[in-house]
């Protein structure tokens, strides 16, 4: 048997059997076409958490236009469904409807990040990829939130390709820039999603000019120097630091744009270079640190003369928290709410919306989500309230609706915010947490989640 796989570009296949083995069943029981709304939302945070961030949104709009079972898709599964539902997945294109909070925006237990109507064979078939997508990015994009706040102004540099999947690399830098990092060190990333790149040498360069003699630093500085200018980084600590950096200085001159320390205390290394530095007359070097850190190691060296992080296993596996959580859920099948009662897995039945209301400071204080008759015509108004809702407890408050169209009878509409619009977002959402909910330490939600039910009209 070859080893060799075909190379489908598509993303139907990006997908549990369970869902096209459920279509078929559904097909043959004639209800494939059943009106149903399905929703995706975190029953809780990752332990730890205060807030999330919603990442992802854009890929799953892409992935959405490439879902298309071709034939060799249908080769693929032929065997595993039968003839009936190879030719429903043959003609499949998705005809409904998806709204959902904006990338970039807040997310807290419960909140209705996106909602899919349409029948239930063509929304079922989407929650794997779905899944998958926002589960991942939404996770990156949150534990790189917490670094940002760490870092507290200081840019952030992401290099973590070799430390996940060669894809996942490329989402990761997506979602890291969404979330405030500076740029990233995957080319693909740059070229896909124009986010900026970075980098220069590894310590593999500096080892590659040692001589029988011996090591010969100097010579690898000269030759980066050489290609890149004395703007570049040199890495300082692939032999004795004290040494590095002083080499450093001697051939770039104090003009040198920065030192890189990849090992070892950073704090006390961070201040005895930059000390090391003012006192070579290179007062305007900077000082870039890298190595297995995460929030809580930034925030540790928030006090040290850091310029620039480097961030990379850490950020690609979620800091600690490698997945969202997020299921995708049927609430509703031809407008009778339907929900899972599990222990420990229930769910609200029925299509919501969701509003976030905060105070005139713009401090958010609640997460509002909303079930029952009329919240599809948006048709109700009272006073406290801007925009067309009417919920009771507000107050003074103002609140806003939190879910935008994304697609419309199976087309994404025309003004999806950009990467940049949702990295732009977040940094104000950020702004507008309770100081607390920005803290790394354990606790309950920033903001808490209140349900509602209108009564049916």
């Amino acid at each position: 048997m070859s080893n060799r796989v075909a190379n489908v570009t598509g993303t139907a296949l990006l997908t549990d059997q369970y869902e096209l083995t459920m279509i078929s069943a559904a097909i043959k029981a004639e209800r494939a076409d059943r009106q149903c709304v399905f929703e995706v939302f975190a029953r809780r945070l990752p332990d730890g958490r205060r807030y999330g961030v919603v990442a992802g949104t854009g890929r799953v709009l892409e992935a959405l236009e490439e879902f298309r079972f071709s034939g060799d898709e249908i080769s693929a599964l032929r065997g595993i469904v039968d003839e009936p539902t190879l030719d429903w997945l043959a003609d499949y294109r998705f005809s409904g409807d998806i709204d959902g909070y904006r990338e970039g925006e807040l997310y807290f237990p419960g909140s209705p990040i996106m909602t899919v109507r349409g029948g239930f064979a063509e929304g079922v078939v989407l929650e794997t990829v779905i899944l998958s997508i926002l589960n991942y990015d939404s996770a990156i994009a949150s534990a790189a939130a917490r670094m940002v706040s760490a870092a507290a102004g200081r840019p952030i540099i992401e290099m973590g390709s070799r430390r996940t999947h060669e894809r996942a690399a490329v989402a990761s830098a997506r979602a890291a820039y969404l979330a405030g990092l500076t740029a990233t060190s995957n080319l693909e990333a740059a070229r896909t999603y124009g986010v900026p790149s970075a980098g220069t040498a590894a310590h593999a360069f500096t080892l590659s000019f040692a001589t029988a003699d011996g090591s010969d630093e100097k010579a690898a500085f000269a030759a980066q120097i050489d290609a890149l200018g004395t703007g570049t980084t040199l890495l300082v600590d692939t032999y004795d630091i004290r040494q590095g950096v002083e080499n450093a200085i001697a051939v770039a001159g104090p003009e040198l744009g920065g030192v890189r320390i990849d090992s070892g205390d950073l704090g006390v290394l961070a201040r005895q270079v930059r000390a090391q530095l003012d006192g070579l007359g290179a007062t305007s070097t900077q000082i870039v640190v890298s190595g297995d850190l995460d929030e809580y190691a930034i925030a540790s060296l928030r006090a040290e003369p850091v310029d620039t992080y480097g961030v990379g296993t850490a950020l690609v596996t979620g800091s600690g928290a490698p997945t969202a959580g997020m299921v995708y859920k049927l609430v509703e099948v031809d407008g009778v709410p339907v929900a899972k009662r599990s222990s420990r897995k229930e769910s609200h039945g029925g299509a919501k919306r969701a509003l976030r209301a905060a105070r005139d400071t713009g401090t958010i204080v609640e997460e509002i989500v909303v079930t029952g008759g009329g919240i599809a015509d948006g048709d109700v108004a009272d006073e406290g309230v801007s925009g067309d809702w009417a919920v009771d407890g507000l107050g003074s408050l103002k609140a806003r609706d939190l879910q935008i169209p994304l697609v419309r009878g199976g087309r994404v509409v025309d003004d999806v915010p950009t990467l940049a619009d949702a990295r732009e977002h977040l940094a104000r959402g950020l702004v507008s947490l309770p100081w607390e909910g920005l803290g790394l330490s354990h606790g309950d939600p920033a903001v808490g989640t209140r349900y509602i039910t209108r009564p049916e009209k």
